[in-house]
């Protein structure tokens, strides 16, 4: 995946399972096991180099469990490993602790993910810089028992595909610390974010799984990043993602001859990357294509959804390129978390919980004046405790303000919108989030503008000379149009309804 450029056993048994191994068991933390991940998880990428709280964006995202990325060393050589290589957050309870438990109070629970692409092409992935398999095994323990959880991925691309050594020595600590998993009495799943093809991993990527059989490593789930093709074709991306998932499937039924139909589709996940992706608008997974794939891996019985990454599903720069912080397309923020956030199955519901809605539900404003609603808390399980309030959907030129910004479950909060006179007109969803250390719920709050002098005609115009891609977008005559195929000199709104250019609606 691409990121922006980028106690000691107290059971003697354990104890001498651990020395057994050659790994360093960590001082002060439990070999007690962690609650397992859900037989179906819907687990997007969380870009932890952001400064942003992971725990924070779960409970507005309504996404309960994270993919934590990356884990790599600081400098190629190093067995030291970071989150993102920085040194100022070393693999410690200061380092995320927190915003993690509070993600399991709730419910929920994160994957740390090892590598990723900055890693795997600067030799910083762990088992490529580190040449001491016990080492590395020992880094996999570490941050198992600092943060009690129960999955560790492995993501691996680009070099770390062809670096022979790393691949073997990375399972073979892979093994170790199953082995050190089992000797404490804890279930520990390991999962590999590969590369693929629209038919599945290309030799490089099946050739890692190869050396895990080889090497008697275990692997839960094979991950497909079902995006960044590079292969200039025409692309429905949520076709493509079945297609790939079925090569996968094929492959992992050789190497796995024992395994059942039901068996081998529980170990595949798939990563899409809503909106426009690395390639282009040639490559883009759109809304229709997320409840597409939804609805495929309900009826499959897939491990995992994910996506890269949290911080992408928001529609802030439409028409754009590929980004870590928007989608480049048109859509509401946390629009494909509500889609596949409901994939997720087996949650145990929090002790102490509560509900939140908006009243009114929705409401009307001319630009240049406010409008405000009431958000009702209520407690539905357990005692009441305390929830902290934020909003977000706000477009330009609308400002949305929570007063009080934390509430006790039971109380109410009060929504003030207030708008310019530049505000453009349009319906949009505001999203009314509450957290409390258990639970966490959001609400949308519908709301309309009338009488703005704004725009929200935010693609380029159309040009007659330009040359558009299949889901490039433009302005024309007040209309957004979207292109559904390569183009040039057709003028938006003559090519009819099965003509080049769809019309998306007044802007």
């Amino acid at each position: 995946m691409r990121r922006m450029r980028s106690l000691r056993a107290t059971v003697t048994a354990v104890a001498t399972a651990v020395a057994a191994l050659g790994l360093t068991a960590v001082a002060g933390s439990p070999a007690q096991a962690a609650t397992p991940l859900p037989a179906h998880v819907f687990a997007p990428y969380f870009e932890s180099w952001t400064g942003e709280s992971p725990a924070a964006l779960s409970a507005q995202s309504g996404a309960k469990h994270l993919t934590m990325a990356f884990l790599q060393t600081a400098s190629k050589g190093s067995c030291t490993a970071y989150w993102n290589g920085d040194t100022s957050l070393p693999v410690a309870a200061s380092s995320f602790g927190a915003d993690i438990k509070t993600i399991q109070g709730r419910g929920g629970d994160v994957i740390p993910s090892f590598g990723g692409y900055t890693a795997d092409t600067t030799g910083t992935e762990i088992a490529d810089s580190c040449t001491d398999v016990d080492q590395i095994a020992a880094v996999y323990e570490k941050v198992v028992t600092t943060y009690d959880i129960p999955r560790l991925d492995m993501d691996i691309e680009v070099d770390s595909l062809n670096n022979n050594a790393g691949i073997d020595r990375r399972n073979k600590a892979i093994k170790k610390v199953q082995d050190w998993a089992a000797a404490s009495g804890r279930k520990l799943e390991i999962s590999y974010t590969l590369p693929t093809t629209t038919s599945g991993p290309a030799d490089s990527g099946l050739a890692v799984l190869r050396n895990a059989v080889a090497n008697g490593a275990r692997v839960d789930v094979v991950n497909l990043m079902t995006f960044d093709y590079y292969d200039n074709a025409s692309h429905n991306m949520a076709q493509d993602t079945k297609t790939a998932a079925q090569g996968l499937y094929n492959q992992l039924a050789t190497l796995y001859p024992g395994k059942s139909a039901a068996q081998l589709w529980g170990m595949i996940g798939v990563t899409e990357m809503p909106g426009v992706d690395d390639f282009g608008p040639a490559e883009t997974f759109t809304l229709a294509n997320a409840k597409d794939v939804y609805d495929w891996a309900t009826g499959k019985g897939i491990n995992m959804i994910s996506f890269w990454a949290l911080q992408r599903d928001n529609g802030s720069c439409p028409g754009g390129a590929a980004g870590d912080t928007c989608s480049g397309i048109e859509q509401n923020t946390w629009d494909f978390s509500h889609v596949f956030a409901p994939f997720t199955s087996g949650t145990t519901a929090p002790g102490n919980d509560f509900s939140l809605t908006t009243a009114p539900a929705s409401g009307t404003v001319k630009a240049g004046a406010s409008t405000s609603a009431t958000v009702r808390t209520s407690v539905t399980a357990g005692s009441a405790q305390s929830v902290k309030l934020s909003v977000s959907g706000a477009p330009a030129g609308v400002t949305a303000s929570l007063s009080p910004a934390s509430v006790t479950a039971g109380g109410t909060s009060t929504l003030t919108v207030a708008t310019t006179a530049a505000a453009a007109n349009g319906t949009y969803q505001l999203v009314v989030s509450g957290a409390s250390p258990a639970a966490a719920h959001s609400a949308t709050y519908s709301l309309t503008i009338t009488g703005g002098s704004g725009s929200q005609c935010t693609a380029a115009p159309w040009a007659s000379g330009s040359i558009y891609t299949g889901g490039q977008q433009v302005s024309y005559k007040g209309h957004t149009w979207k292109a559904k195929w390569w183009t040039t000199g057709e003028e938006p709104g003559t090519t009819g309804e099965w003509g080049v250019w769809q019309d998306l609606g007044a802007c």
